[in-house]
């Protein structure tokens, strides 16, 4: 697989990784290897980053989307993301709130989604009378 596939498939940010990892095309083995046994380099990254958007995303409590309406653009490092916590900037803030209010509003929609699905799988009434 290329290496942007394995570098999303391990969670990781690709212009962060060693120039071999980045020109060579990596098996399903190598991928199983390299999260099984994770050399130093790969070790060091998960736990210092820079992180791709959807981890700093989910590290921050927000959504993808939300990152982009504060303008971060770049991959940020577990200090910076450390920092922003610590901090709590306004737009931080709302993008948390906007995440719980669109994850309440998903939970309803399926809530009710689901009443609907039950509610057609009731038998139909008998419009004769009958039993």
């Amino acid at each position: 697989m290329k290496p942007l596939t394995a570098a999303a498939k391990l969670g990781i940010y690709l212009p962060a990784t060693p120039e071999e990892f980045r020109n060579s095309t990596i098996t399903r083995a190598q991928l199983e290897e390299l999260r099984g046994n994770p050399p130093e380099w790969l070790t060091e990254l998960r736990r210092t980053g820079p992180f791709p958007r959807d981890e700093v995303a989910r590290k921050l409590g927000i959504s993808n989307s939300g990152l982009s309406r504060a303008g971060v653009s770049d991959a940020l490092t577990a200090d910076e993301i450390a920092a922003l916590l610590a901090e709590q900037p306004d737009w931080l803030v709302k993008e948390r709130e906007n995440l719980v209010t669109v994850r309440k509003e998903a939970d309803r929609v399926k809530e009710k989604a689901a009443e609907r699905r039950a509610a057609s799988n009731r038998p139909a009434k008998n419009l004769f009378g009958e039993k």
